[in-house]
Order: structure tokens, then sequence, then C-alpha cells
């Protein structure tokens, strides 16, 4: 890490640590919710809060950041995440879950497109690699996030949702002290001319819904592998590893996977990661077991591990760096669309069977590689050279 400038460095370390807060709290919140006498169709509406504020809000924090400084995005949004699990911590009335959750969906859409675009200015030529070592420090948060957790849970859960929110309290200090401020990237027009302007980008728009697949796929480590997994066991805990795999594979195969694929195009690299994310679910489309659910985890461990830097490192090569928060909110916000209708249209088809929704998998990584196959050979992703990233 010593080679990256230190805003660099802070920001790796940032992202580990929100994840370790955010994954040490969220995971258990819904049983949280139960306990406190909720039904099952108030925790849906806190849990939807909390992913509808984050999601909605992401072109709009992604202009906060071109607009003011990606720093002062950075500063509120870990601010507003501290008060948002405190408040998990103290609430027990609907009323202040609902405006906990709100809030921490807020800060997610504040800090998220914020320090992607603040990544990608300060590490220049590097910023690939950059983003590769930030992939690394965020799986080995969601690792240590709900380990911590689970320990913190023979207290009570109030002591995971305090510590969660010490740990994004301390982040704010933190950044406050070291964290250099950055200059409006954004001067002048407006914000909603910002986001027509980035729309109005047909390649962007274009690598946007092909990348969408991606992140369709990546949820179904929360979904169809769960779900396929307990069948196959009969264990709940079996969702444990398929996050370990992930892990295992990820931490120490990111960052030389990178460099070893950095000099190549673009295009043709985040194609093979789609097309390994997805061929991987062919398995247990065909065998069933534990073994083939474990496969279709560690290929689509590698399949994002191979594409996702050189996503990142597109998306804040389109169009002028002055709308690099605002191009991360906007793609952020193409993608959790794309993942809420991947689930549900997946989840829909696994009720039926789910050897046919593993079909669907595939077919959504072989044909959003097949876009981005077509979009390198229009010339639509030609990659980024050093001059243009100093």
């Amino acid at each position: 890490m010593t080679r990256f400038p230190l805003p660099v460095r802070l920001l790796l370390v940032n992202q580990f640590a929100v994840n370790t807060g955010f994954y040490l709290l969220i995971p258990y919140l819904a049983g949280h919710l139960g306990d406190l006498g909720m039904s099952a169709a108030a925790i849906g509406v806190v849990l939807g809060v909390r992913t509808l504020s984050q999601q909605g809000l992401f072109p709009l924090g992604g202009a906060v950041a071109d607009r003011v400084g990606p720093r002062a995005a950075i500063l509120a949004g870990c601010g507003l995440r501290a008060v948002g699990f405190g408040l998990f911590a103290v609430g027990e009335s609907l009323g202040v879950v609902l405006a906990a959750s709100a809030l921490s969906g807020l800060a997610g859409a504040l800090f998220n497109p914020a320090v992607r675009a603040y990544l990608a200015l300060e590490a220049g030529e590097a910023r690939t690699e950059a983003f590769a070592r930030f992939a690394v420090h965020a799986q080995a948060g969601a690792l240590v996030g709900p380990v911590l957790g689970s320990v913190l849970l023979l207290w009570d859960f109030r002591a995971s949702a305090a510590v969660a929110a010490g740990i994004f309290a301390v982040l704010t200090a933190a950044q406050a002290v070291v964290l250099p401020a950055r200059p409006p990237a954004r001067r002048g027009g407006s914000v909603r001319g910002d986001w027509r302007e980035c729309l109005a980008d047909r390649r962007f728009v274009a690598f946007t819904c092909a990348l969408s697949g991606m992140f369709a796929l990546q949820n179904q480590l929360y979904l169809l592998l769960p779900i396929q997994a307990r069948s196959a066991t009969g264990w709940a805990g079996v969702v444990a590893v398929l996050f370990v795999v992930s892990a295992v594979v990820t931490v120490p195969l990111q960052v030389p996977v990178t460099r070893r694929l950095t000099d190549r195009d673009r295009g043709p690299v985040i194609a093979t990661g789609l097309a390994v994310a997805g061929a991987g679910f062919a398995v247990p489309a065909v065998w069933s077991g534990l073994v083939p659910v474990l496969v279709a985890t560690l290929a689509l461990a590698v399949g994002v591990l191979v594409a996702q830097p050189f996503v990142h490192d597109l998306v804040s090569s389109f169009g002028p760096p002055s709308l690099a928060g605002t191009r991360f909110g906007v793609f952020s916000l193409g993608s959790g669309v794309a993942a809420a209708l991947g689930n549900a249209a997946i989840g829909w088809v696994s009720g039926f069977d789910d050897r046919i929704a593993s079909l669907l998998c595939v077919a959504i990584g072989l044909a959003c590689a097949g876009g981005v196959v077509r979009l390198h050979r229009r010339g639509a992703l030609t990659p980024p050279r050093p001059e243009a990233t100093r």
C-alpha cells in the first residue's frame, strides 16, 4: 500500500472498516426486529427503506461529491451512518427504526460514489490496482464483520449496533483529520444538467446496461446459492461457508490477477469475468449437492475479481473527471435496479425449479459478456492511457 498516496491508503482502510461495521449489524437486523415484536411486513418495510434510500439516492450522492468535494460527502456519509446505527442501538419503536434505516441508507448514498471518485482521482494511472486493493479490503471487511457481529450477539444486538456506530464515528473523526480536502470538481450548471450529461453518453449508458448482469449475479450469493446450499445439506449455517469460499479466493488473488491483466484490453477482460461468473451456475443446474454449489460460488468469485477493478476503471474514464462522482452514482443506481429485478426474476423461477434459475444465471452472464464484447468491437471501451489519467 505504501506506493499509493496517503489519501488512497486511508480510503482502503476506510473501506475495510466500513464493511466490517456494516456486516457486523445488517445481517442480524431482521432477527432483532423480530425480537422487538415487529411483524414480517414491518421488517420488510424497514429493510426496504434502507435499500431504497441508498440505491435510489446514489445519483444525488455522486452529484454532491462533485459539487462540494468528495471529502465532505465521505465525512457526511460516515457521520450519518454513525447516527443511524446508534439509533438502532437505542430505538425500539417502528418510527425510530425507520429513521435509523433511512439515515443509514442515505449515508451509503453519500459516501459510496464519493469514495470511488476520490480513489480514481488520487490513484491516477495506478487506479486499476487501487480498485483491486479496494475490493480486497471490502471483501475482508465483509468476512470479519459477520464474525464479530456473531460474537457481540452473545451479549446483545444493541452491543453490535453500538460497536458499529462507534466504528463509523471513529472513521468520521480520522478522515476529518487526515483526509486532504479536494476542491469541488464541478462548478456552474445544475445537478439535473449533470445527470442529463451522463445519460446522454450512449457509451456509458450501454456499458452500465451490459454490466448490470454482474451485479445481478453477485446478488445470488445472498439468494439462489444459499437456497441451493441449504437444500443440499439441510443446515442453515452452510451459508457462511459460501462467504468464506468467496473471501478465500478474492483476498489473495485479487491484486495478482489484476496486475497480470492490466495491460490487456478492458473489454475482453471484463467479458471473460462475466462469462466465468455466469458459466459456473451451469454446474448446479446439471448436478445436485453441495459441491456443485461451491463450484458456482468459486466461479462467481473468480469472475467478479477478474472484471470488477476494470469496470470501476472504465466508469471513471467516461467523460470529464469533474463528473466522476455523478457517473459512479448513476452507475450504482443502474446496478441496484438490475440487481433488484434480477433477484425478483431468479427468485420467482427458483420457486418452481432452482435448476432453471441456475440456467437463467448462466444466460445472464453470457448475454452481458456478449454485450461487452460488442461494445469493445465498436470501440466504445477504449482503455484509458496513463497520459489521460494523470
